[in-house]
């Protein structure tokens, strides 16, 4: 499974600075030092091995170095969709300033549980750590640690029903990037993504997905000369026989 992974990552667009490619659900980005991977990290290095040293440095808990060779952004585990990846320093210099003034524009489609009853809206919640369990992060008042400004923007495309549940089908933008930011934010709001474990764990998988029904499917950046580039990642099979199964129009 850890090799099909690998050999199913798609380089969408790629100039000398940098790539897009497009990330499979279940890939994780770089190691945590406690995972075995493999990691899309180790798939840059093995095709790229000039980035090996592109990067900010970073350890695990025990100091170990980690492998994040050309890693300018993540996506959660089961996020599947486009993703940067620095090829030279100059590349990753440019593209870790465009995220820190938020030029950056990701937009991600998710099927989340229930019927989202505007059109349109923010949510603007901080985040923070959770107070009851380690692995997760909260946009509500009890949240611990620092606590850091979130946005969320979306736009509802369809609602719909199915064995008597309500479901939504959403575009999202998160203005800032902070960890799990969709999911935390639309859990708090009781509109969890779909196959959430984590955030919604007494939901059951539900329309056809076995992972995470979030798919990062649109990023806009500037390369190293100055020109705007817009890259769309394909959708992944599960979310194709969903929007086939419920006959849903998607404005891509």
């Amino acid at each position: 499974m850890s090799k099909k992974l690998l050999n199913s990552i798609k380089v969408l667009y790629e100039d000398k600075d940098c790539l897009v490619v497009s990330k499979p659900a279940g890939l994780m980005v770089h190691s945590d030092g406690k995972n075995e991977g493999p990691f899309l990290a180790d798939w840059v290095l093995e095709n790229y091995p000039k980035a090996k040293n592109v990067g900010d440095p970073m350890n695990d808990s025990e100091g170990n170095p980690l492998n994040r060779a050309g890693i300018v952004h993540r996506l959660d585990r089961e996020t599947s969709g486009v993703i940067i990846i620095a090829k030279t320093k100059t590349g990753h210099a440019s593209l870790k300033q465009q995220f820190k003034d938020r030029t950056i524009a990701k937009k991600y489609l998710a099927f989340v549980w229930g019927e989202m009853k505007e059109e349109f809206g923010t949510i603007d919640r901080p985040i923070g750590r959770s107070n009851s369990d380690f692995r997760k992060w909260s946009a509500y008042p009890t949240a611990r640690g620092e606590i850091r400004e979130a946005q969320t923007y979306w736009t509802r495309i369809v609602n719909f029903e199915t064995d008597n549940e309500k479901f939504s089908l959403v575009e999202v933008e998160p203005k800032t990037g902070r960890t799990h930011q969709i999911r935390v934010h639309f859990s708090a709001i009781n509109h969890p993504v779909v196959g959430d474990s984590l955030y919604a764990p007494r939901r059951l998988m539900a329309l056809g997905f076995e992972r995470l029904a979030l798919h990062s499917y649109s990023i806009e950046f500037t390369d190293t000369k100055g020109k705007k580039i817009k890259v769309l990642a394909p959708l992944p099979t599960d979310f194709k026989k969903a929007v086939s199964k419920f006959d849903l129009k998607l404005p891509l």
